[in-house]
């Protein structure tokens, strides 16, 4: 049974003649300069109508994506992306009821989620760039598996999925390489892994680099306006090769697992699907943990903007118990 809110975005895409992806990317689009602006211009009436309006649209645009994470079976994203949509509506009616009480961490919210999207869309939407990101993720996970011991693996020539079509090498992919000008498809650009006899591994996508991680980290640390830019820039020093260094770990591991116990599975749930959507996904969320924490203490204005965002969770929880 199809979700009724993607099946009635798709047929609004379909009444404007558009793909389904292409009417989410302009979703996401609108909600994220609407909120852009009541972010830089949180000081103009029209910044709280603005934030209202838009943070359903940047809801609506994440939930979007759960459909494809409900396919392939990552129930963590799929949580995440399922709650962006409600989030959105609540978060919206909190700017609405705001009586200024909380004006600063509100404001700091909209910058955490402008300054989220924009790293990760500027180079989704720059194939040079995005191409540039899944090579060096797989170039990093090739060098660890042979500092580890474990060489012969090699990468295969850049591969691009567009939406609807099936994948070519991007040698042969005229299309436009500075601005992407055609909707892709799950796969996007990607660069295949193949193992010492010849057989595909695993393939790199944009989704392998961490940058969904670092962007969440750049966004909460560059939307902190009152903070001088020495400290914001220390806490980025220290972040973002810090996820980088994990993520490689992470990506060699899946590799080396995936080709070694290609027979294994639990419930029926592969050695990659296991790896990839379970495992690395809890050590990725509790090192993203331990690594807020260190932060906390290096921005406090950090923490008390978190601790406020989480009081009505922490209310409820009072209430329930």
């Amino acid at each position: 049974m199809e979700d009724p809110i993607s099946a009635l975005v798709g047929a609004f895409a379909s009444g404007l003649g558009i793909s389904d992806v292409t009417m989410q990317l302009l979703i996401g689009s609108l909600g994220l300069l609407m909120m852009a602006f009541s972010f830089h211009r949180h000081s103009e009436g029209y910044s709280k109508v603005l934030a209202i309006i838009s943070w359903p649209f940047i809801g609506l645009f994440f939930y979007l994506y759960s459909g494809y994470f409900v396919e392939i079976s990552d129930p963590v994203l799929i949580f995440m992306t399922a709650g962006a949509l409600p989030a959105g509506l609540l978060i919206s009616y909190w700017e609405w009821v705001s009586d200024g009480s909380e004006n600063e961490t509100i404001v700091w919210l909209r910058g955490f989620v402008v300054w989220s999207m924009i790293p990760y869309y500027v180079v989704f939407g720059v194939p040079h760039l995005n191409m540039a990101f899944v090579q060096f993720t797989a170039v990093s996970a090739e060098l660890m598996l042979e500092f580890a011991g474990f060489s012969g693996y090699e990468i295969g020539s850049m591969m691009i999925e567009r939406h609807g079509e099936v994948a070519i090498p991007v040698s042969d992919w005229d299309g436009n390489r500075f601005v992407l000008s055609e909707p892709l498809g799950e796969g996007g650009f990607y660069a295949p892994m193949v193992n010492g006899e010849g057989e595909s591994v695993v393939a790199f996508i944009l989704a392998c680099s961490a940058l969904q991680s670092m962007a969440v980290f750049i966004g909460a640390i560059v939307a902190l306006k009152s903070v001088h830019w020495k400290r914001r820039a220390r806490a980025l020093v220290i972040a973002i090769p810090t996820i980088h260094v994990l993520n490689v770990f992470r990506n060699a591991g899946i590799v080396w697992l995936t080709d070694t116990y290609p027979s294994w599975s639990l419930a029926g749930i592969g050695i990659f699907d296991f790896a990839h959507s379970y495992a690395a996904k809890v050590a990725s969320l509790f090192a993203m943990f331990l690594m807020a924490l260190a932060l906390f203490d290096l921005l406090p204005e950090l923490h008390k903007h978190v601790m406020k965002v989480m009081s009505p969770i922490v209310k409820l929880r009072q209430f329930l118990t």
